[in-house]
C-alpha cells in the first residue's frame, strides 16, 4: 500500500545523508540531484507494472479500460499504471527539467527536491483515486488509501522545502 516507493525513499534518503556526511557534500544539493533523475526511474517502473499486469486500477467500463490477465475477476479497469507513468514520470520530469533550466532551481538548495516530493505526492494522491486500493488494516476514513496517507507528509515536506528556499533566496537578495 505505498510502502514500496515510500520505504525506498526513506532508505535512499538515509544512505544519501550518510554518503553526504562521509564525503562532506551538501545534503540538500545531493537530494536535488537525486530528484532530477528519479522521475525517469519511476516512469520505467510504472511501465514494468503495466507489462506485468500488477497494481492495476479500479473497475471502470470507459473507452480505454482494460481487462488485466492477472485480475481474478476479469473486470475492465483503469490502466492506472499508465496514469502514474505519465504523471510521476513524464510530467514530473518535464516540470523539473523546466524549473531547473528556466528558473535555475538548482541554485536554491533543496528546492528541486521539494518540487519533486510535492509533485510526486500530488500525482500519487490523484492517481490513488483510480488505482485499486491494497488490502490494508486499518480502514481509513473518507475513502483515503495507504498511498494517500503516506504521500500527504511528502507533499507537506516538499512544500516546506520550496517555501524555505524561496524565503532564503529573498533574504539573500535584500
Amino acid at each position: 500500500g505505498g510502502m514500496s516507493f515510500h520505504g525506498g525513499l526513506i532508505g535512499v534518503s538515509l544512505v544519501g545523508v550518510l554518503f553526504a556526511r562521509k564525503h562532506k557534500l551538501n545534503m540538500l544539493s545531493l537530494g536535488d540531484m537525486f530528484a532530477c533523475a528519479t522521475p525517469i526511474g519511476l516512469f520505467f517502473g510504472r511501465i514494468a507494472n503495466f507489462i506485468n499486469a500488477e497494481l492495476y486500477g479500479r473497475p471502470w467500463d470507459g473507452p480505454w479500460s482494460m481487462v488485466f490477465p492477472t485480475d481474478p475477476l476479469a473486470t475492465p479497469r483503469h490502466p492506472s499504471q499508465l496514469y502514474e507513468a505519465a504523471l510521476e514520470g513524464l510530467a514530473l520530469f518535464a516540470i523539473l527539467f523546466f524549473a531547473t533550466r528556466k528558473f535555475g532551481l538548482l541554485r536554491r538548495r533543496g528546492a528541486t527536491m521539494g518540487l519533486f516530493l510535492a509533485g510526486y505526492a500530488a500525482s500519487r494522491i490523484l492517481v490513488e483515486n483510480f488505482r485499486e486500493p491494497d488490502v490494508q488494516m486499518p480502514d481509513f476514513p473518507l475513502g483515503l488509501t495507504m498511498g494517500m496517507m503516506l504521500s500527504a507528509p511528502m507533499l507537506l515536506f516538499g512544500a516546506w522545502l520550496i517555501w524555505r528556499t524561496r524565503n532564503a533566496a529573498q533574504k539573500e537578495a535584500a
